[in-house]
């Protein structure tokens, strides 16, 4: 009865405004509570935590392994340097004159400038197989500036048939791989690579962590393991304490008829890889591969003894060089390379179009294109004058791109790639647009106005002896404006520059840290942005040659560009103004002029009055 009479009062209570307001504090306050709560949990490590960092039951399934192994790619992939594997993204790694599909185990080889990629029949990597693994979760990522794919797997091992040993009590190890039972998960780790600097070579290295109380065994698939491929022979080199697989044969009739001679070395691989409990094992397998000129079947017979000779000392000799290193050296060695390839490049800042690539877009095309291109001058055997003169020639001002804009050009910045083969042609593609695009006398920076509300940057645009750095920014009023900066390398040179039409006075680039800043105007007709030499000169007298029309600021160009509405979308605004008034003004005449419309004043002898 009690209870009854003071939930009868309730509503008299909620009447009055002190109470109101007393239960909306505490609804605000158990509000701020939640909220505070929640963010507490994702500061500890996510929006949940994981069974094997709390020490629940279920802690050792491999996804929560693969959660705590892959946690370090989330920032490399939002400040994209790191690619996950999916539909249109293939699984490429290459050098120049190597390329290998890592998921369909493919190898390609390009022996020479304009040639076509050779396909040897020949599995380029091991694959390993795990024994009395239960389940298993893995992902593969492309690290853009270390120039390799990754593959993570996690492995939860135990005996088919016999059931789960139940999980050991007590919290985890911060590693995130807990230890001590049979369905504990083993992490493996493979990278794949073609090395850099060495055009012949290219290696997986592999990683495996056992935290359990069992053996972990995995079988090998491979050339180094299993029966020769198709159309090759294998023998079994042994000098000193070193031992690899010499494999010989050669490639598919290309569509002309001709073959090529294919010789491949191999480190010997077991054919068994058992890592004990509570060890690791870091092993790497390498690869060299050398390929002979196109051949004639016919004449195969003759020719194959002497040219086989030839290619197998190469790879003998190579191989050998590499078993020396050490493997941590080989790829720092490549991981050094290739940043100094991968610093130059674009960079997507800001993007407000559909026409304009995205900045993923944008990385993997150059990743791509630089891994299918060759760098001579990062090979390790090349002379001190061989590099001076290679050198010589990047300081041509003909070796630069001078033609139209090409940002808009979906073909040569495809937002879907569905082979290696697809690649392969678009690097055929990049590589015929810069030869026939060059420039000479000076460098000259060109885009359409109409695209650059758009925020990018050029980096290590190699000019004489210095680099170019380039970027379109905007202010805080949105309008655009071009950033330079110049990186000097060697003796400093002299260099100018001005906006388009050059109607101000050239200015001096310096290595200042705060660089230059050059106004966006647009000239009619068209005409680059931006104009860069080491003649002063030259650049004093474009004012006189260009013979230009008009030059407009960006916005003024932008406002000529965009009118306004078109004339058709006013003149239909304005019909539908007249019809509605003319409908209104039928209306009103009808009540007060048309035929018993009632009289507009009234007269005092009405009645009704």
């Amino acid at each position: 009865m009690w209870l009854q009479q003071r939930l009868k009062g309730l509503p008299g209570l909620l009447s009055s405004s002190w109470a109101r307001r007393l239960l909306c504090l505490l609804g605000l306050l158990l509000l701020l509570l939640w909220f505070g709560g929640s963010g507490a949990r994702r500061a500890a490590g996510g929006l949940h935590l994981l069974p094997w960092a709390s020490g629940k039951r279920g802690a050792t399934e491999p996804s929560a392994c693969l959660e705590a192994a892959t946690r370090a790619w989330r920032g490399l992939r939002e400040r994209g340097e790191a690619v996950p594997l999916g539909p249109g993204v293939p699984a490429l790694v290459a050098n120049g004159f190597l390329a290998l599909d890592v998921a369909a185990n493919r190898l390609w080889v390009t022996p020479g400038e304009r040639e076509p990629a050779v396909a040897p029949d020949f599995l380029p990597f091991v694959q390993l197989r795990p024994l009395s693994a239960l389940s298993e979760a893995g992902e593969s990522v492309l690290l853009l500036r270390e120039g390799l794919l990754r593959r993570v797997r996690c492995l939860q091992l135990g005996t088919p048939g016999l059931g789960a040993a139940p999980a050991a009590p007590g919290p985890a190890p911060a590693s995130g791989l807990v230890t001590g039972s049979g369905r504990d998960c083993v992490l493996l780790q493979e990278d794949f690579l073609a090395h850099r600097g060495r055009p012949h070579v290219y290696l997986q290295r592999i990683q495996l962590n056992n935290p359990t109380e069992r053996v972990a065994a995995l079988q090998t698939v491979g050339p180094t393991a299993g029966p020769s491929p198709r159309a090759f022979t294998s023998t079994l080199e042994k000098v000193g304490d070193h031992q690899f697989l010499l494999y010989s044969g050669r490639s598919p009739p290309s569509p002309t008829g001709l073959v090529h001679l294919v010789v491949v070395a191999a480190k010997k691989l077991v054919n068994r890889l058992q890592v004990a409990p509570k060890t690791q094992l870091d092993e790497t397998v390498l690869w060299v591969v050398h390929v002979s000129g196109p051949v004639n079947p016919q004449v195969l017979k003759n020719k194959a003894a002497k040219e086989l000779k030839v290619l197998q000392d190469l790879a003998r000799k190579e191989m050998l060089e590499l078993l020396e290193m050490p493997a941590a050296e080989l790829l720092q060695d490549h991981q050094r390379l290739w940043a100094q390839l991968f610093s130059p490049g674009v960079e997507m800042k800001k993007i407000t179009d559909a026409h304009t690539p995205s900045g993923l877009t944008v990385n993997l095309t150059l990743y791509y294109m630089l891994s299918c291109s060759a760098a001579p001058l990062l090979s390790p055997s090349l002379s001190h004058k061989e590099r001076e003169q290679m050198e010589s020639t990047l300081s041509y001002e003909d070796h630069c791109f001078s033609g139209h804009a090409t940002m808009h050009a979906e073909n040569l910045w495809p937002g879907w790639l569905a082979s290696v083969q697809q690649i392969l042609q678009l690097s055929d593609l990049w590589k015929l647009t810069l030869q026939k695009r060059g420039c000479k006398g000076l460098v000259k920076f060109q885009a359409d106005p109409d695209v650059l509300h758009n925020s990018y940057a050029l980096h290590g645009i190699r000019y004489k002896n210095d680099h170019i750095n380039l970027a379109v920014l905007a202010d805080p009023e949105g309008k655009p404006y071009l950033h330079v900066s110049v990186e000097p390398h060697g003796q400093p040179g002299k260099i100018y520059a001005c906006e388009a039409g050059c109607l101000q006075e050239p200015v001096e680039l310096t290595s200042a840290p705060q660089g230059h800043t050059f106004s966006v105007m647009v000239t009619q007709p068209i005409t680059p942005l931006l104009y860069i030499s080491t003649d002063l000169t030259h650049l004093q007298d474009l004012r006189h040659t260009l013979h230009l029309k008009a030059i407009l600021a960006h916005d003024e160009h932008m406002a000529q560009q965009d009118p306004g509405l078109p004339f058709l979308f006013w003149f239909s605004v304005a019909s539908l103004i007249t019809l509605f008034h003319l409908f209104l003004f039928k209306l009103i005449y009808n009540e007060y002029c048309g035929p018993g419309a009632k009289p507009l004043f009234r007269s005092k002898e009405d009645p009704s009055v």
